[in-house]
């Protein structure tokens, strides 16, 4: 049964390895019958979270913000798949990603006892180094937390400049990651 999928792109580099790793995802993904709908976060006008708690009365305009998430919401909430792509920052996600993932919060908001919609998810990284061990910490309680299914992870270690990722197995481990969706 094809899925509905979100990629939610925390790079800022448009055309980086991060970028690479979600055209080998949604390539995948796209042959198996799926939908995919990517947001580049770097593009879009997202304010960080208000911590107001005053979200959800409106569940076509859940937060009390009005900026680019309400380009995002929709999508969101009919989606059966989650992607988070970021490139490693300070041994976890971008700050672009993580701001645009707290104000998901606002559509629980707009459930009783603030029940996050149920989806499944997947991780996409690439770093110049190797220090995955506090995104995946973050990542894992993520998905125990909101209840969510984790699909699986690619992290591709060694590339910094754009094109670095050009051979790696991770492209490929990004396809099969999409194609099994």
């Amino acid at each position: 049964m094809a899925k509905k999928i979100v990629i939610l792109n925390g790079s800022p580099r448009l055309k980086g390895n991060t970028a690479q790793l979600i055209s080998a995802f949604t390539k995948g993904a796209e042959e198996s019958g799926n939908t995919v709908e990517r947001f580049d976060l770097q593009k879009m006008n997202i304010h960080p979270c208000l911590g107001c708690c005053g979200g959800g009365k409106n569940p076509d305009s859940p937060c009390v913000q009005k900026d680019d998430m309400e380009k995002i919401y929709p999508s969101y909430k009919e989606a059966d798949v989650v992607v988070l792509a970021s490139p490693l920052y300070y041994w976890t996600i971008s700050g672009q990603l993580k701001c645009a993932f707290d104000r998901l919060f606002a559509v629980a908001e707009c459930n009783e006892n603030y029940a996050n919609p149920i989806k499944e998810c997947a991780l996409l990284m690439a770093a110049e180094g190797n220090g995955y061990d506090e995104t995946i910490y973050w990542y894992d309680r993520v998905m125990k937390h909101l209840g969510w299914k984790d699909k699986g992870k690619v992290l591709c270690t060694g590339v910094f400049a754009p094109g670095d990722i050009e051979g790696k197995k991770e492209l490929t481990d990004a396809y099969l990651l999409g194609k099994a969706i």
